[in-house]
Parts: structure tokens; sequence; C-alpha cells
């Protein structure tokens, strides 16, 4: 038998009498550590007992070490039978060490019992007056980078040991709170004559002095803190709910469909500009429509937002198995490769034109025909060379001379829409973005003819009363002041 006992928060008097008996008839007692309170008070009636803080010190991480007590103490238990293994707090709360044990008790059926004890969190509730019904999430320290914090509910963080630890604490919580937020500072939660209790701003957290072994840190419920995704998802609940915003309520995915389009071109603008705030601004657009189309699919009854986030989980996992699996890659080529492969599966495209025609209809398209022209050429129905497909754009050029003084605008579209089809061949052999290139030409003329206006108010001419030579000589001025500029950044 393997008795598995707690020590209580540190107070002698938070000791059980089960913990008490099994301790003082127990002959192999181990601690897990002997730096705690009632440790020191328990030596006066333990004559022997031996504990496994050296493994702190030979050990790489806090994991090998739990690792490394539970496999001794089932170790010891197969040589001398019956142990007792104690543990600060509750033995099953925050003690990776005791679930180690049990795994591997159930494992090699032996038996085991828990002595239950009063844990840190009954003293952190008893000090700071904490109802857990209102919400409360206990976090370890150590794994505070794994866990999603919360402040719609009172958050305990245990074994903030040190000032790095704390450090990382901080950091984390800045991520979900202001940095002002008061927090309550704990130190031996329940015991007399060393407990220390105070709040402190966040951000002074690792600047504490007498942070140690004992520390824990609480988060108040704090509604008002920092806005998060869950308040996106009630705000836009309420604009369509009941008594909300008449406009909003009325949308449907159809009519708030182009408005997504222009976020994202928006979004691409900040990107292009290197414009931080405005990234941040049209993000957040972006993900507004996102959340406000989940919500139209949630009262239609269709889906969620869940489902959405579920949705593209999956598909993330699935498509990344270099990652989440066992395939192998060398680069992002194959990357590349892998994805397109498992989307063709994913879909069920079972040949190139199935792959064509899955290319969105709503993408501009200059973009369209790059990427319908790409899968062509993954079965090698390509040109060769640069030069054949600029040929091919002369070739649609003359056909477009050809019919635009006829009266068919349904023939002048096509041709057009072929000369089109060519030049952006032309790009995508150059490895040149269609939609970039022909942005920057729209810059370019943008900046030119307003040198054209700008001269002509200059000399008090309106730009109606110009000839097209005037005009073309003022736009030759533009392209020169251009081209002496580049001349001069190098």
């Amino acid at each position: 038998m393997i008795k598995i006992i707690g020590l209580g928060p540190g107070a002698p008097d938070a000791l059980t009498i089960g913990a008490v008996r099994a301790l003082e008839e127990g002959n192999n007692i181990y601690f897990r550590t002997e730096k705690h309170p009632t440790v020191d008070y328990l030596k006066s009636k333990i004559e022997n007992f031996k504990t496994y803080d050296h493994y702190y010190e030979t050990s790489d991480n806090f994991d090998e070490v739990y690792e490394s007590i539970a496999s001794d103490i089932v170790k010891n238990h197969k040589e001398s039978g019956e142990i007792v293994y104690a543990v600060p707090g509750h033995p099953l709360v925050a003690e990776k060490s005791v679930f180690n044990l049990i795994n591997l008790c159930d494992s090699e059926n032996i038996k085991y019992e828990i002595v239950p004890a009063v844990s840190f969190i009954d003293a952190m509730m008893d000090v700071l007056k904490i109802d857990p019904i209102e919400g409360l999430k206990v976090i370890d320290a150590f794994d505070i980078g794994n866990q999603v914090l919360d402040k719609r509910i009172g958050t305990i963080i245990t074994q903030v040991y040190n000032p790095l630890i704390a450090s990382e604490v901080k950091l984390r919580l800045l991520d979900y709170y202001n940095d002002d937020t008061e927090i309550y500072f704990v130190r031996a939660a329940g015991i007399d004559g060393e407990e220390s209790i105070r709040t402190i701003p966040i951000y002074e957290l690792d600047m504490q002095e007498d942070i140690d072994y004992l520390t824990s840190i609480y988060i108040p419920k704090d509604m008002n803190n920092k806005k998060d995704f869950n308040d996106l998802v009630e705000i836009i609940d309420t604009l369509r709910g009941e008594n909300g915003c008449p406009w909003d309520m009325e949308q449907t995915h159809e009519s708030i469909k182009n408005q997504l389009l222009e976020e994202a071109y928006e979004l691409v603008d900040s990107i292009n500009n290197d414009d931080i705030d405005g990234m941040i601004e049209e993000l957040g657009d972006v993900l507004l429509h996102v959340v406000f189309h989940a919500s139209i699919g949630n009262d239609d009854g269709y889906f969620n937002i869940y489902d959405v986030i579920g949705s593209i989980c999956d598909k993330m996992i699935y498509r990344h198995p270099h990652v989440f699996g066992d395939e192998e890659v060398s680069n992002s080529g194959d990357v590349v490769d892998n994805w397109d492969e498992l989307k063709k599966k994913e879909k069920n495209h079972k040949t190139i034109t199935d792959e064509m025609k899955a290319v969105a209809m709503a993408l501009p398209a200059l973009n369209r025909a790059h990427k319908v022209q790409k899968k062509a050429a993954k079965v090698g129905f390509d040109w060769d060379k640069v030069e054949e497909a600029a040929l091919k754009v002369e070739e649609e050029l003359k056909e477009v001379l050809d019919v635009y003084k006829s009266n068919n605008k349904e023939k002048i579209k096509d041709e057009v829409g072929d000369l089109f089809f060519a030049a952006v061949n032309v790009a995508r052999l150059l490895n040149i973005d269609e939609e970039e290139a022909l942005n920057s030409t729209i810059k370019k003329f943008i900046n030119r003819f307003s040198f054209i206006e700008e001269e002509a108010l200059k000399n008090n001419r309106n730009l109606n009363e110009m000839t097209l030579e005037e005009m073309d000589k003022l736009w030759n001025e533009a392209k020169n002041k251009e081209i002496n500029k580049i001349k001069e950044d190098l």
C-alpha cells in the first residue's frame, strides 16, 4: 500500500487527523520537499524521513523531477512494502508527482490511498473571501503559457516560485489584462506569522522582494478590463438582438458580402503602406464581419461562431501533417505541394478542370486568371518562354484592333478579355504579381496626373481648356522628375 497524504497549506492546525496518524504510524516516509512550514513542525514528531529535494538540483525540468519521484516511490514500494508519500497542500491539487504516481500504480496494480487535506486553494479562498460559485480558475504558473485567461472569472495562479517565473506570468497576464490592473499578491496563505497579502498592479509583479515557493497571486473577476473575442461576439449578438440596432437586425449574408471584400482590400492597403494602426483597425473590421456572418448563421439555425472556429482548426491540423502528424518536409515548397494535394482530396477534385472551377469567382479577375493558368501549367499546358507569351499578347491586341470598330460588343468584350488573359500569362512567367503591377501603374498615373493638374493651377489654367499636347508635355515632365528622383536615390 502507498499512502499519499496532504500536508495542508503550511499551518500545523490545517493538518488532518488522518495525515498525522499516517505519518506517526508509517515507517517509510517520503516528503516531496522539506521546504514547507508543516515539515518543520513534523520533525519533532517523526524520527526518520527522506525527501526528494535533491531531484530538483539534478533534473533538467520539473516534469522530469515529478516523473522521477513517482518512479522512485514505486521502486521503494516494491522493495520495502508500505510507503507514505507526503506532499504540500491537497494531494490532488497542483501535484503532478501524485498524478504520475497514481498512473504508475494503476498500470502496475499497486494499491494506494489518498489522505486528503486542506489545499492552498482553501487557504486562498479564506484569506481573500472568495466564493468559488462565482467562478474560479486555478492555474499552475509553470503551465501559464498553455492557458487561456478569462476576465469573467477569478483566477488563482500558484507556484510563482521566483522573480523569473513571476516575470513570465506577468507577460502572459498583460496579453489579457491592462498593465495597471490590481491583483492580489499572496504569500504563505493560512500560515500564522508568515502570511502576507497586498494588492499590486500587474506590472509590478516581478518586482516583489518576497517572492518564494509559498507565493500565489489572485486576479479578481473584472468585466471592464481589456476587450476580448467573447466581448465582440456579445456586442454583435446585442446589436442583432430583440432590442438591438434596426440596421444590424435587417442584414443578411447577401446584403453584407461585398463589405467584407472592401474591408479585406482596406487591410491590404494598410499592409502595403506599413500602417500598423491601420492594420489593427482593418483586421478588426474583417473579424467583425466573420463574427457578424456567424451571428446571422446562428439566428438562421445553420451554424455559429464555434462551428467556424472548429472548421478552420480542423483544416489547419489536416493540412499540416508535417507539424501535427508524421509527414516530413524539407522546405516550404514541399509544404505547398502537400497543401495542394490535401486540398484536392478534401474537396474531392478529380481533374484539373475541377480545380479550375473551384477557383473563387469573386476573386479579382487578374488574380483568378493567374490561378487558373497555374492549374493548367501543372500538367504542362503552358508557354515555354516568356517571349512566346508576349507574342500572344501582340496577337490578341491585333484581334482587338480588328473588331473594335464593329458594333459587336460581345465580340469586342471577348477579344479584350483574351488580351488581358494573355497579359497575365506574361506577368506570371515573369513571376510578377499582376494586381500589384497594375496598382503600381495606377498609383504612378495618379501621381503624374496630379503634377499636370498642379502645374495648370499654378498657371491659372483650366484642364478643360488645355490641349492634349500641353498636358502630354507636363506628363513627360512628371516622368522625368520620377527618373531623376530614382537616380538621386541610387
